[in-house]
């Protein structure tokens, strides 16, 4: 009955929600010709050089997520469908193909490689070309490929990472490591043959390879600290503890590395970072135990990096539980993230200009979820689809999964959802397939762009064309021969959600 009283209610309310506005031709005409207006200014195409480079980058953010994370916002704040996420708000759009070289659904260390490095990879591999074999450390050897990070600091820019995920995570670690698995965060996560064989952990990559990245936010500092030292905010919890097996301290080595009289600050929650007066420190290291919600604070903290007019460029991953949320088949997580990297975005663009910047949003790869059921306008996202189930009689929710954790039998039937709390945050939507972590999608993620040279991104590209585009934009890496010696110094900026990478510290 409870189903039913839903199902009733919400066929009921739809017409009420339908604005009075919409029912007139006339004001679709109007939108219409006020969209089409906007498009042919975008014939003036802005071909200045890129001060700043922002890459937003929702980690799992597929265009269903996209879509579904728009309705949530709208809801949010009293609207629905007719809202608009900040992504949505830049003119030029594109489709971006995600597939490993050996990989027809994608794993995030391939495709981090390929929009930081422009590079093609194979899955779960960092930083290198598809002739490196995963697990295999002895095929590293001289496949390195080099990031826009790295091309952003060899022009004398500054860069960052900031990212909701540890830094050693796949998506941000791809700026600066090379590995032949996505999963050796430290010595103490590699087998014996690779550390044999001379390979390097993640996290020691991370403090060695660019050292003078002068902001790092995010997670996982025990990868940077010796096998068993206690945690500094949880000392009696054992998994928190330290994991290095070579007994190095390397919060430490990243303070002893840099140049005298510069000012290095490490930070390991939010109050500290919140403390800091930004402007007067030239490094910044922060480490959470549960790097969330700290997007806002790490794009002001990239704004206002350096002193004496100092070059800047972040690369940055923003969105990275947005994955982590699906995975685990709870949508509302994943999704409030989507809304959470979406007010970064929204930050980012009021403290930049889009005569200087280019700022790119995108995802890695996609999941296998949806939402359907001809619900009705303003049906709550979270909610029922208006409908039983033709075959077995029961309601279902709105928002479904190809596979994952949410399979679940009762009595030797599906699950009835109206027996449950199908809103609650840890609520896992019901998947066709049983699997212990749902999987990444394979179809096309969708790529943003707005500012000096945007329009390079349209039409349907390879993934790892992202990076060449914006190297192009702001006049670095290998292909500058466009740029006028007479143009005025570039200053990228580099921001990923874990995500570039690496935008979503909280």
């Amino acid at each position: 009955m409870k189903a039913l009283f839903i199902l009733l209610l919400a066929q009921l309310c739809s017409a009420s929600l339908v604005p009075e506005r919409e029912k007139d031709p006339e004001y679709w005409r109007r939108q219409a010709q006020e969209t089409l207006r906007n498009a042919l200014r975008l014939q003036r195409l802005n071909q200045n050089v890129a001060k700043n480079l922002i890459l937003f980058l929702g980690d799992g953010m597929g265009v269903s997520t996209v879509t579904a994370a728009r309705i949530l916002k709208g809801q949010l704040h009293g609207q629905g469908e007719e809202s608009l996420l900040e992504m949505d708000k830049f003119p030029f759009v594109a489709l971006a193909k995600t597939y490993n070289t050996n990989a027809q659904v994608p794993d995030s260390a391939g495709t981090a490689t390929a929009y930081l490095c422009g590079v093609k990879a194979n899955e779960g591999t960092l930083g290198v070309s598809a002739g490196v074999t995963r697990d295999r450390c002895n095929t590293t050897k001289g496949q390195e490929v080099t990031s826009i990070l790295r091309w952003a600091k060899e022009a004398g820019k500054a860069v960052g990472i900031v990212t909701t995920t540890r830094v050693t995570h796949a998506t941000p670690s791809a700026a600066y490591a090379h590995s032949a698995n996505r999963d050796w965060y430290s010595d103490g996560e590699m087998p014996p043959d690779a550390l044999e064989g001379g390979c390097k952990d993640i996290a020691r990559q991370l403090v060695e390879n660019i050292p003078d990245i002068e902001v790092i936010l995010g997670g996982g500092r025990k990868y940077m600290y010796p096998r068993n030292v206690s945690d500094v905010e949880y000392p009696h919890e054992e998994k928190q503890r330290g994991t290095r097996l070579d007994g190095r301290n390397l919060v430490q080595a990243w303070r002893e590395a840099k140049p005298r009289g510069k000012v290095a600050e490490y930070v390991w929650h939010r109050r500290g970072l919140l403390a800091l007066n930004l402007t007067r420190v030239d490094f910044l290291l922060g480490e959470s135990l549960h790097p969330t919600q700290g997007h806002r604070k790490g794009i002001k903290g990239v704004a206002r990096l350096g002193r004496g007019g100092q070059c800047r460029a972040v690369p940055g991953s923003a969105g990275g539980r947005i994955d982590h949320g699906h995975h685990e088949g709870k949508a509302k997580q994943a999704l409030h993230e989507a809304v959470e990297l979406d007010r970064a975005i929204g930050l980012a663009t009021r403290l930049t200009s889009t005569q200087d910047t280019l700022s790119v949003v995108t995802a890695d790869h996609s999941h296998v979820f949806t939402f359907g059921g001809y619900t009705p306008r303003g049906n709550p996202i979270f909610g029922l689809a208006p409908m039983q189930s033709d075959v077995d009689r029961k309601p279902f929710t709105s928002i479904l999964y190809g596979n994952g954790p949410g399979y679940k039998i009762v009595a030797g039937e599906r699950e009835n959802v109206s027996a449950v709390d199908f809103a609650h945050a840890d609520y896992q939507a019901q998947s066709a397939v049983p699997l212990r972590q749902e999987t990444h999608g394979g179809e096309d993620v969708a790529v943003f762009a707005r500012g000096p040279m945007a329009h390079l991104l349209h039409g349907v590209h390879e993934q790892n064309y992202i990076p060449h585009a914006m190297a192009y934009a702001a006049c670095i890496g290998s292909n500058r021969g466009h740029c006028n010696a007479a143009a005025r110094p570039v200053t990228p900026l580099l921001l990923p959600f874990l995500g570039l990478l690496l935008l979503l510290l909280c």
